[in-house]
């Protein structure tokens, strides 16, 4: 998993890992998750968390919710200083991947319409938009766009 040297090796995380989570939630978003809620979904069977570290260091990770044949992708972060170096596509290929191992059919995610490194990235990834959401976020008011990526096996 890990690379040459000095390269982020990428694992699942735990809940020993819920305290680098929240101090990455804390870097990277405005409405972070606090460390008890990290290990709360840590420890839920349906949820999913991959990180990328380098040393002990969690650069960045993504968060994912698993339902019947579905994956819905809660959060991707990546280090303000560890960002454009392709961690945040490499943890979300890394998430298709193992969705469509385990039979996932379709994933799907919502992004602020202002972010458009994200929506680069998921678009990049295979994502098409589907649909938004008025003023869903709380913090600013601001719309979310639906994306969705269709998992199944391509003839």
């Amino acid at each position: 998993m890990s690379g040459p040297s000095g390269a982020a090796s990428l694992r699942r995380l735990d809940e020993a890992d819920a305290v680098a989570m929240q101090r990455l939630e804390a870097a990277c978003f405005p409405l972070p998750w606090s460390e008890e809620q990290c290990r709360a979904a840590l420890g839920q069977r349906a949820f999913l968390a991959y990180g990328l570290f380098r040393d002990e260091a969690l650069l960045g990770y993504i968060a994912l919710y698993r339902a019947a044949d579905e994956l819905e992708v809660l959060n991707l972060a990546v280090l303000p200083a560890a960002r454009r170096q392709g961690m945040g596509e490499r943890l979300l290929r890394a998430a298709l991947q193992e969705a469509r191992k385990t039979g996932s059919n379709k994933a799907l995610l919502e992004v602020r319409t202002g972010n458009a490194p994200a929506i680069a990235l998921y678009e990049k990834c295979g994502f098409v938009r589907a649909g938004r959401r008025p003023r869903y976020y709380a913090d600013t008011g601001e719309d979310a766009l639906i994306y969705q990526c269709d998992l199944t096996p391509q003839d």
